[in-house]
């Protein structure tokens, strides 16, 4: 049987997160110090102490978690993945932990991802909700009666618990749609944008050129990546599968389900919060997960 390890997204974040891991000093402290330089602000002042508005713009949230996940990845001895994947976000976190990223190219990456995806969110004024209780196919055919707004499913987290996601007035409706065909709930997220929709296609640009300029490794063992729920350890297909995830959604639902397919028995989410662990669960019941954050 094997180990998988997974890493949140945006989401996850808290005021005071990665504090512990600082303040131990050493190797953690020193990869927070390297991270403020990349960035040029000190990041670990407002993931400590900053206020919840502060760390939730993108383009502090994102590299935020990324951030605490990798950092704790990094100075826990032992952990040896069989397979990895991440949430959004997260898949980048899952590339430092099997290698295909350096830390310094990983966070360059997500400063750069999250940037242009702030600058998507100014450009299209979007949004998106949660839908729960009830079935994808069927929420998926709500989306697309929607023809002059953009309504797409962008989050597939568990059975019952799909996000979509696209422009204020479509998702507005769409959840008045739903709720009136059966769904539990259909609530608006405070989030900045559309993330996972075609509104999202300039960053993609933004993001495509990045990765370009950016040396991939050999992993050393398999990513699940967003996109297709599918295990890669080709360069090349890594890279142009992460610029996709901008505009395509997350299948976090087939992803599992594949890696326990594949053998994983037992997942450990690595970095802030727990809610990877609880999806996994809800997605399949029998095996193991824990957590490090």
């Amino acid at each position: 049987m094997k180990h998988a390890y997974i890493f949140p997204g945006q989401g996850a974040q808290f005021c005071g997160m990665g504090k512990n891991l600082y303040e131990q000093g050493g190797a953690a402290k020193d990869l927070f110090e390297q991270a403020n330089d990349i960035l040029g602000f000190r990041i670990t002042d407002i993931m400590f102490s900053g206020t919840d508005e502060e760390l939730k713009q993108t383009n502090v949230t994102q590299p935020a978690i990324f951030l605490h996940s990798v950092i704790l990845f990094q100075t826990t001895p032992g952990l040896m993945p069989d397979m990895v994947a991440g949430h959004s976000l997260g898949e980048f976190s899952a590339l430092i932990a099997n290698k295909v990223l350096s830390f310094e190219d990983g966070l360059r990456l997500v400063a750069k991802r999250a940037a242009a995806m702030q600058r998507a969110c100014e450009i299209n004024p979007s949004t998106m909700a949660a839908v729960l209780g009830m079935d994808d196919a069927r929420v998926e055919e709500i989306c697309a009666e929607f023809t002059d707004e953009v309504v797409v499913a962008a989050n597939y987290n568990c059975p019952g618990q799909l996000v979509i996601s696209g422009s204020n007035e479509g998702v507005r409706q769409a959840c008045e749609r739903l709720k009136a065909a059966g769904a539990k709930r259909a609530l608006l997220l405070p989030v900045g944008g559309a993330f996972h929709s075609p509104l999202m296609a300039p960053a993609r640009e933004e993001l495509a050129a990045a990765i370009a300029a950016t040396a991939f490794g050999t992993p050393t063992c398999p990513v699940y990546q967003n996109v297709d729920a599918k295990p890669y350890t080709d360069a090349a297909t890594i890279k142009q599968n992460l610029i996709n995830q901008l505009t395509a959604p997350v299948r976090w639902t087939q992803t599992v389900q594949n890696m326990v397919a594949d053998g994983a028995n037992h997942f450990t989410e690595v970095g802030p919060g727990s809610v990877l662990q609880g999806l996994v669960k809800k997605i399949v019941k029998e095996v193991v997960t824990d957590g490090l954050n």
